[in-house]
């Protein structure tokens, strides 16, 4: 569990890094850098879109195969 927090934490103090880099003249990274925010964006908009509308999000069903081990 730590690890997995400590690579989180480099990975969002990276993405800040570059940031910086963006507002300090490097201009060809405000794209790529731009979708992540963008996309998680349209991800909480939706989110809460379905929670307005009174959608519940759909069950998931596994069927499990059927054992034919008969020993």
């Amino acid at each position: 569990m730590n690890f997995i927090r400590a690579t989180v934490v480099v990975a969002v103090l990276f993405y800040i890094f570059l940031w910086v880099l963006v507002f300090n003249g490097v201009s060809s990274l405000v794209a790529p850098l731009a979708v992540p925010l963008i996309l998680a964006l349209l991800v909480g908009l939706g989110v809460r879109l379905n929670r307005y509308l009174g959608i519940t999000p759909r069950r998931q069903s596994f069927q499990e195969p059927e054992d034919d081990s008969d020993q």
